[in-house]
């Protein structure tokens, strides 16, 4: 997501001293890393790094998981199309949870959870379910009136659980505190 060639701004090593690094999000649990580059790799914003296996060119390794308060002002900036991206990228996987989602308590169903879903368009969506399951985020859309971007609404709902170390429901994120 970003590509800070003289470290953190925060630190307080000389301009020289400092080593780069890379603030990127992993594709399965969203956890934010900070990552050092190979010896003269310059990495691009936006371009996925393999981390596993050989084909390795542009992180040399990840040095820790960090908080969303740690993130880089240009990193928070393109968090949301990084997820969005990831979302549609594996669309079936995420198209799984309009499918499938179910009820958190008696008075709270799980895709409530994403913004902009109140009571009328979860009702939509799970009697447009009944009827059969939906095929992509574009049969969604044109068969529940009122969704028109399902990918940026649960990119929003990734992003809000990657902010909030504190949030009730987790649904897409691994847990922050746990570290």
């Amino acid at each position: 997501m970003d590509y800070l060639p003289y470290g953190h701004v925060s630190d307080s090593m000389g301009r020289f001293q400092k080593r780069p690094l890379i603030q990127g999000v992993g594709e399965r649990d969203f956890v934010l890393m900070e990552m050092a580059p190979k010896e003269g790799a310059v990495p691009e914003i936006g371009v996925r790094a393999v981390l596993v296996g050989k084909d390795r060119p542009i992180v040399d390794r990840v040095n820790r998981r960090i908080g969303y308060e740690e993130l880089s002002q240009g990193a928070r900036v393109e968090l949301p199309y990084a997820i969005q991206k990831i979302v549609l990228d594996k669309e079936a996987y995420y198209l799984r949870f309009f499918n499938e989602a179910g009820p958190l308590t008696t008075r709270m169903h799980a895709l409530e959870l994403l913004p902009g879903i109140g009571k009328k368009l979860m009702w939509a969506i799970l009697n447009e379910r009944k009827k059969g399951p939906f095929k992509s985020f574009e049969d969604l859309s044109e068969r529940v009136k009122g969704i028109y971007n399902p990918e940026k609404l649960l990119a929003k709902r990734i992003e809000d659980e990657i902010a909030d170390d504190r949030i009730k429901y987790r649904i897409f994120t691994a847990d922050p505190r746990r570290r």
